[in-house]
């Protein structure tokens, strides 16, 4: 991350990229920037989003040399994908918008009508340009790349695809008010993309949701099918994996796992955060916490807020 991307030699010492991806950031030094970027978000976002389940990405911070779970097919490495080709998009997308790179700008105007007393304007986000070098970037590795099964480069090949398309549909309308003393007499709105937690959010129910698949010969070419003979053909929003996930009950590194002694769990939650989940049934330890915090607080015209900190004693609770 501190590396200027000045200098074509720059490329060099980002370990792991395939020849494509060596070209591709030779060509487009600038890109790299939100690259790195998108790199470091995938990271913080995944792991914010998994803090309630027994996986909680942390195998992630070791990337790129990603343990088991993230390299077998498993359904949390189609989330990794996923949310790792939708944040390269996502951060060129937006470094069009704010002017970091020469080759792009704005989003188009969109061609649809716009509703009464408002219009198009502002500086919409360039998802277009955004999806199309973010999937060069990501998809190359899949397509290129001798390591791994055929059937695991198809599945993370679905698994990008489905990422950058949680992306584009969460492309919402925008807009600011105009008008005479705050009034909003005419409205100017753009094309705009969520921050990546909210998309993190929308992947996190297709993973709970995410299809089983076998990779075999369907007429001509060889496709992914659902293991499960009732279950409809695979559709493009649809997550899938290739192989069950240990349960992360207990450290395993051959099938990289962590397990979750030591997890902090909420004692009261009915959800997968619960002590019971959690700590798979071992049961857990309590100790109480002092914790700091404002209170009292009072706003003084014009125009600041002075508080008191106040001191409480918090009951944590975590695993066996």
């Amino acid at each position: 991350s501190r590396v200027a991307w000045n200098e074509s030699h720059h490329c060099r010492l980002l370990a792991g990229l395939v020849p494509d991806q060596f070209q591709m950031c030779r060509r487009n030094l600038e890109v790299m920037h939100s690259i790195v970027r998108a790199a470091r978000q995938t990271k913080s976002v995944c792991q914010k989003t998994f803090t309630d389940m027994r996986w909680n990405c942390s195998s992630i911070r070791r990337a790129p040399s990603f343990g088991s779970d993230l390299l077998k097919g498993t359904r949390e490495s189609a989330f990794v994908y996923a949310l790792a080709a939708a944040a390269v998009a996502h951060s060129i997308a937006q470094a069009c918008t704010s002017g970091e790179l020469p080759l792009c700008s704005c989003g188009p105007i969109p061609s649809e009508v716009p509703g009464p007393d408002f219009r198009w304007g502002g500086c919409g986000d360039n998802l277009r340009y955004g999806l199309q070098l973010g999937a060069a970037f990501a998809d190359s590795p899949l397509k290129s790349s001798k390591l791994g099964t055929q059937a695991l480069k198809a599945m993370n090949l679905h698994n990008n695809a489905v990422g950058r398309q949680v992306l584009s549909d969460s492309l919402d309308t925008k807009c600011k008010c105009h008008g005479v003393s705050g009034s909003c007499s005419v409205k100017t709105c753009w094309k705009g993309l969520p921050n990546l937690e909210e998309t993190a959010s929308d992947l996190k129910s297709k993973y709970l949701a995410a299809v089983k698949v076998t990779h075999r010969l369907v007429g001509p070419r060889k496709q992914l099918i659902p293991k499960e003979t009732d279950v409809g053909p695979v559709k493009g929003t649809d997550l899938v994996y290739l192989i069950n996930s240990p349960d992360y009950c207990t450290p395993n590194l051959h099938l990289g796992s962590l397990g979750t002694q030591d997890r902090q769990c909420n004692k009261t939650s009915p959800g997968s955060d619960s002590c019971d989940l959690m700590c798979c049934g071992r049961g857990y330890n309590a100790y109480t916490e002092e914790v700091v915090e404002r209170c009292h607080c009072k706003y003084h015209w014009c125009c600041y807020v002075v508080c008191k900190k106040c001191r409480r004693k918090v009951e944590r609770y975590v695993c066996k």
